[in-house]
């Protein structure tokens, strides 16, 4: 009989890899470290989640009902990026070190996949034919290595949610994690020192980070609150992550109250930045900017 965390895990990719109906309306928005301030770069009456923020500063990528978008910086251009067969990704994507390249996650058909049917794949950054990087199923995308010459994912093969890494010309996956529990998000420090992901392996879902071969797991947070997906600043001094106000278990489900909050890497100290209605979607993928000023998130309102 499958857990409880993985049928809500199943119920929440199943929910939100589908196109969704205009009940809910999305906006893209930065967040200044130095002001504090909030600013709304797009707003629809529609479902699109997990911005990227380019490396040369100029856009944004997001997912919308299975399909990637570049939008510009002011949110006054709005094009779809080709993908080829790709028409199911599930929010998981993100730039490789150099720019050339988007990570992402699709879900491909497979009735007979009894945890997700998510392969990870590669297409140029401008769009273009998708290359297999995961052959096994479920596999979700997180995060390149600083040399992009591999990828961390997520991935079920058998017992749990674990985190693994895998060369791009290299058919073995490493699994790095096998603790009871969900883990998540890994995403490596900018000098490939760190690996930083969240995990249930405590009992709550906080956030965790060890080294490039799964050693060395260290506990960074210890608080009531669910905290998901942290992700490190291209300077190395911060991490910023989502944290659901009420305890989730191990889900990331959608509309919920959230904060997103701010770890300091060098004194450890944690800041809440800002509020609001958010969770599955807001910032599942590595969103700062090239200068480690600012980061992208998407916030929801429900249309009643």
């Amino acid at each position: 009989m499958r857990s409880l965390w993985t049928l809500s895990l199943l119920l929440t990719a199943f929910l939100y890899a589908r196109p969704q109906d205009p009940s809910v309306i999305s906006r893209l928005e930065t967040y200044d470290l130095s002001t504090g301030q909030r600013t709304v770069v797009l707003e629809e009456q529609a479902h699109f989640e997990a911005p990227n923020w380019s490396s040369d500063g100029r856009y944004f990528i997001i997912n919308q009902n299975g399909l990637l978008f570049r939008v510009s910086l002011d949110g006054n251009s709005k094009e779809r990026i080709p993908s080829g067969e790709i028409r199911n990704c599930n929010n998981d994507h993100g730039i490789s070190p150099d720019g050339t390249l988007i990570a992402l996650s699709n879900n491909d058909p497979d009735e007979n996949a009894p945890y997700g049917s998510s392969r990870i794949y590669s297409i140029p950054i401008s769009g273009g034919t998708p290359k297999l990087i995961t052959p096994k199923m479920p596999s979700y995308w997180h995060g390149w290595a600083p040399d992009g010459k591999s990828v961390l994912y997520v991935a079920h093969r058998g017992e749990d949610f674990d985190i693994y890494s895998k060369d791009l010309d290299n058919p073995e996956e490493i699994r790095l994690t096998s603790d009871p529990g969900l883990d998540d998000g890994p995403e490596y420090s900018p000098d490939g020192s760190f690996i930083y992901y969240n995990s249930f392996r405590s009992g709550m879902m906080e956030l965790w980070r060890m080294r490039p071969d799964g050693t060395e797991k260290e506990q960074l947070t210890d608080d009531a609150y669910s905290n998901w997906f942290p992700h490190p600043s291209p300077d190395g001094k911060y991490l910023v992550f989502i944290s659901y106000l009420e305890d989730q278990g191990q889900a990331h489900p959608p509309m919920k109250n959230v904060a997103l909050r701010l770890y300091d890497l060098g004194n450890k100290k944690i800041q809440t930045l800002c509020s609001f209605t958010g969770g599955q979607g807001t910032i599942n993928v590595p969103s700062w900017s090239p200068d480690s000023t600012k980061f992208a998130f998407v916030s929801y309102q429900a249309v009643h």
